[in-house]
């Protein structure tokens, strides 16, 4: 009789948007839309989670009807989207700054198969957003976004979240935070790379049998890993400071 109870249409209903709003949590957050999780993985987890947070889920009568539902499900993947994008950003900012610094260095051609995104980046962005990535989980970045996912079960109706105009607003100056802080964490080794560039330039002019391709670049490598290795403390430590920031923009959502 109870099992009868529980398994009721509205009770159906709520669990498919839950399991919606998990699933966007899977898809878009950091660490936990790793391509490098099979999506068998994730289906489990955010079933597992669904199961979890079910029984402090309420929700009233929902009309039966398939246009309300259907946007209740774009409203909860928009929230998953919007929270996704905003941690993302601090990740994006660190691929923009390995870039920059690939192509000083002259590493812009070697690029492989991002394992977090899938796609193909400079080998510098790779090494700066797994560093990252360890960063997020040393200081346990995975379980805020866990507590934010519980936050939201009291505080946001399912199907009741509608993006706010200051929330476009923060984006749009996030876009612009994130050019400016790749540039920052690349500036040690651009600099390098410019005051390497006006000495090599200074000992072609007074040695003109001096062979830049052979001597210079192997220089400018070593010289910008080894700035690269002594900044990386700073970077991460930026990196924490941002991402924080950025989760507490996330609590204006609730």
């Amino acid at each position: 009789m109870q099992l009868a109870e529980i398994l009721t249409q509205n009770n159906a209903i709520i669990f498919f948007l839950l399991f919606t709003r998990i699933s966007g949590m899977m898809a878009f957050f950091p660490f936990y839309s790793h391509m490098s999780i099979s999506m068998s993985i994730k289906a489990g987890v955010a079933f597992y989670l669904t199961i979890l947070f079910f029984p402090a889920v309420t929700l009233s009568e929902i009309p039966i009807d398939a246009s309300h539902i259907g946007l209740m499900i774009v409203s909860e993947l928009m929230l998953g989207l919007i929270a996704g994008v905003v941690l993302n950003m601090i990740f994006g900012a660190l691929g923009l700054a390995g870039m920059q610094i690939a192509m000083v260095m002259g590493f812009s051609m070697a690029s492989v198969v991002d394992p977090s995104t899938g796609v193909n980046a400079p080998i510098i962005s790779q090494i700066l957003t797994l560093m990252a990535l360890i960063m997020l989980l040393a200081f346990d970045g995975h379980h805020l976004i866990l507590l934010f996912l519980n936050e939201t079960m009291g505080t946001i109706a399912l199907g009741g979240f509608y993006p706010e105009p200051f929330i476009w607003e923060y984006l749009s100056s996030a876009m612009k935070h994130l050019f400016v802080m790749g540039f920052i964490i690349s500036f040690p080794i651009i600099a390098l790379s410019i005051l390497s560039d006006v000495i090599f330039g200074m000992l072609m002019k007074t040695m003109p049998q001096f062979n830049l391709l052979v001597v210079g670049f192997p220089i400018k490598i070593f010289l910008s890993i080894m700035v690269l290795t002594a900044v990386l403390g700073a970077i991460l430590t930026l990196f924490k400071r941002e991402f924080l920031a950025s989760f507490e923009f996330l609590k204006l959502l609730l």
